[in-house]
C-alpha cells in the first residue's frame, strides 16, 4: 500500500519549484497531493504536472498594522478548517512545506492531526510563515548554514537548496539554435522573476541600444509584460515566462540579471552562472532578498545593485564590471560547496516512519 505525502507551499514560484524539484524524484510508492491558495500561481505550476490538487481559503501575513489583518485573521481559519477536511481524507504519512503564507493553515491544521511536519527556509532570514510554523514541525531544513541559528538547533539542518535536475542539463547550442544567437558576442540572461519586476524591464527597455551593442539580451519579463512596441533587434528576445526551453537557455547564458530569490540565485550558482543581483527592496519585501545578495556578493559569486540606484549608468556599469571579471566568479563559483540538498530531503521523506 502506497504512503501518501502532502505538499504545500505558494504565492510566487519561489515556493513551489523546490517543492516540484522533490517531486519529480519521488518514487512510485508515494501518492503524492498539493494544497495550495485558490487562485495562486503554485496552482498553475502543480496542475502541469497532473497531481491532485486542493485550494484553500489564505490570508496574507503582514508585519504591520493593517484592517485587513483582521479579515484574514478568518480566511486562515477557514483555510484551517479546509485543510484539516483534505488532511483527514487523504491520512497523509507526511506534509512538507516550502512556506509562503498559504502553508500556515496546512501545517496548523497537520499539527492538530499529529501528522508529521518538514520545512524547508530558502532565504539567509526564515520568512513569517515559516516563523510561524517552526514550532509546529518535526524537522526543519535551511539553505543557508546562518539561518540555523533562526530555528531550534535539535532539528534544524543546513543542506542546501533543492536544485531541479533537469536545470543542470541543458545544452548551449541548443539554446543559441532556440534564440537564434552565435557565440560571438556574451548571451545576457534577465530574468526578474516569476512575477517580473516592473523597474528591471523599464531600464532594460531604456538602455537596450547600449545592451545590443554587446550583448546578445533575453528577457524574460513576467506575465502580461511583453512589449509589443521594440522594432525587431537580432539582439533582443522577450518572454512572459519560460518553462521547459529554460535549461537550454540557461546553459547558453554568460551573465544572468536577476532578482534575490534564493532558489533563483542558487540554481545559477550551481550552473557557474555570474550574477548581478537587483533584490526587491525594504519597501516590497521583508529585505530578505537584500541579505541573500549580499551574501552571495561576499563569498564571490555576484555583484549587487540596489533598485534605488537602478538607472541606464549603474545597469551598464555593472555590466562592464561583470563581463570583464566573468572568469573570477565562474572561478569562485566552482569552490562553492554545493551538497546534493534535493537527493537529501527524497531521502528524509522516503525514511519517514509511520
Amino acid at each position: 500500500m502506497n504512503k501518501t505525502i502532502v505538499f504545500t507551499g505558494g504565492g510566487s514560484a519561489g515556493h513551489v519549484t523546490p517543492n516540484i524539484a522533490i517531486i519529480s524524484e519521488m518514487n512510485k510508492d508515494w501518492d503524492i497531493h498539493y494544497i495550495g491558495s485558490k487562485k495562486g500561481i503554485e496552482k498553475e505550476l502543480i496542475q502541469r504536472l497532473n497531481i491532485p490538487y486542493f485550494g484553500i481559503h489564505s490570508g496574507k501575513l503582514r508585519r504591520y498594522a493593517d484592517k485587513e489583518n483582521l479579515i484574514d485573521i478568518f480566511r486562515v481559519m477557514k483555510g484551517c478548517f479546509e485543510a484539516r477536511s483534505i488532511l483527514k481524507k487523504l491520512k497523509p504519512s507526511l506534509v512538507f512545506s516550502k512556506g509562503g503564507f498559504v502553508s500556515v493553515p496546512v501545517i496548523l491544521a497537520a499539527k492538530t492531526l499529529k501528522i508529521p511536519i518538514y520545512i524547508h527556509e530558502s532565504d539567509k532570514t526564515p520568512g513569517l510563515a515559516n516563523k510561524i510554523s517552526q514550532r509546529f514541525a518535526t524537522k526543519i531544513f535551511t539553505s543557508f548554514d546562518e539561518t540555523k541559528h533562526y530555528f531550534p538547533a535539535h532539528k534544524t539542518f543546513a543542506i542546501g537548496s533543492p536544485i531541479r535536475k533537469e536545470i543542470v542539463n541543458g545544452t548551449a547550442d541548443k539554446g543559441r539554435k532556440l534564440l537564434g544567437y552565435t557565440n560571438h558576442l556574451p548571451i545576457l540572461t534577465i530574468m526578474g522573476g516569476s512575477l517580473g519586476a516592473k523597474r528591471i524591464n523599464e531600464v532594460v527597455r531604456e538602455s537596450l541600444n547600449q545592451l545590443t551593442a554587446n550583448y546578445q539580451i533575453v528577457h524574460i519579463c513576467g506575465k502580461n509584460n511583453l512589449d509589443g512596441t521594440i522594432t525587431t533587434n537580432s539582439r533582443y528576445i522577450q518572454f512572459e515566462y519560460v518553462q521547459d526551453e529554460l535549461p537550454d537557455i540557461l546553459a547558453a547564458t554568460d551573465i544572468v540579471i536577476t532578482r534575490g530569490g534564493s532558489n533563483a540565485i542558487f540554481e545559477f550558482l550551481a550552473l557557474h552562472i555570474p550574477m548581478i543581483i537587483i533584490p526587491l527592496g525594504m519597501h516590497q519585501s521583508r529585505g530578505d532578498q537584500i541579505l541573500n545578495a549580499k551574501a552571495f556578493e561576499k563569498k564571490g559569486f555576484s555583484l549587487t545593485l540596489e533598485e534605488d540606484r537602478l538607472n541606464q549608468k549603474s545597469l551598464i556599469d555593472s555590466l562592464n564590471s561583470m563581463n570583464k571579471n566573468r572568469s573570477f566568479y565562474r572561478e569562485k563559483m566552482k569552490t562553492s560547496f554545493q551538497g546534493d540538498a534535493l537527493q537529501i530531503l527524497v531521502n528524509e521523506i522516503n525514511n519517514i516512519h509511520i
